[in-house]
């Protein structure tokens, strides 16, 4: 079948890239793999884009402008078959929409995030930094959780914490690369009152105020985990697995950047095999590490495929 054909690209693309957490991983139900690698790689090609160095940024904003006229496609049923990776994409996601009942407007909220990422390089305020993540990060969760079966707000909220958190940690994890693009996601209002100067990340020196202002961000990164954390025993099935997976291997980057005192100069955390005993453990041990089992009165219970 086409379908077939368009979601076997997805998957492609999805094991092709290193990432820090489980995508379309075997922990999750075989059905839900094409869907979920359908929006992996809609968001992965896109965010390449914003992040395409060799091209100006009015390059830039013209390749995430044509992704967006192929969702619009894609919504209506008319995508273009033309053989490449592109079109089988949105195939794919069209495919995907349709059959999870996926809002557009999750889809259109990564794409304002990739075209902020373009234009702005710096951020004032934490909450300035939160408004990015929201649409950058949250919109994944929901939409796992969409083709997962479950719609609830208070899972929606949850989902929110557990992806601004995971985007928080790759953010400090990645200091040394977005400096590189000429990014930095600390906002003024930790580096200010820290008296972090720039100058020194130019020079490669993770100083005392830098630290400073990393740990009071890890701090407030760290509170989003604790607050996301009853989601992966909200739902059922292997997606609470792949959803503890996650939410380990994030926290565990955390740690790591902490006990180095932030110095990504020198070190850059990230996870590997070795990792996995201790993950596992953390999976299997989940409730005895303090977790009360919320009651499931009102939530809209998800299938266990």
């Amino acid at each position: 079948m086409v379908a077939d054909a368009a979601y076997a690209v997805c998957l492609r693309l999805a094991r092709q890239h290193y990432e820090n957490f489980p995508v379309a991983s075997r922990l999750l139900p075989r059905p839900l793999r094409p869907h979920i690698a359908a929006v992996y790689a809609f968001a992965r090609i896109a965010d390449d884009f914003a992040d395409e160095g060799e091209r100006s940024d009015h390059a830039r904003l013209a390749l995430l402008d044509d992704w967006q006229a192929r969702l619009d496609r894609a919504v209506s049923g008319h995508v273009v078959r033309d053989g490449s990776d592109a079109a089988a994409i949105f195939m794919a996601i069209g495919e995907t929409m349709r059959a999870c009942q996926l809002e557009r407007g999750l889809f259109e909220d990564l794409l304002s995030a990739f075209r902020q990422d373009v234009l702005v390089k710096r951020y004032d305020t934490w909450d300035d930094l939160l408004d990015y993540c929201r649409r950058s990060a949250n919109p994944i969760g929901r939409l796992m959780l969409r083709i997962s079966g479950y719609r609830h707000d208070a899972l929606d909220r949850q989902s929110d914490a557990v992806c601004t958190a995971l985007q928080l940690t790759n953010f400090w994890q990645d200091v040394e690369r977005d400096w590189a693009k000429g990014r930095l996601y600390v906002p003024r209002d930790l580096s200010g009152p820290a008296n972090a100067d720039e100058a020194d990340l130019a020079r490669r020196r993770m100083t005392p105020p830098w630290r400073q202002a990393l740990a009071d961000a890890a701090r407030r990164t760290r509170t989003l985990f604790t607050a996301g954390r009853p989601l992966a025993e909200a739902v059922r099935g292997r997606l609470a697995w792949e959803l503890r997976a996650t939410w380990a291997g994030g926290v565990r980057i955390l740690d790591r950047l902490e006990a180095a005192e932030f110095d990504v100069f020198r070190s850059r955390p990230a996870l590997g095999w070795k990792d996995g005993p201790a993950i596992g453990w953390a999976m299997l041990t989940w409730r005895r590490r303090g977790l009360t089992r919320p009651g499931t009165s009102g939530y809209a219970a998800g299938p266990d495929r």
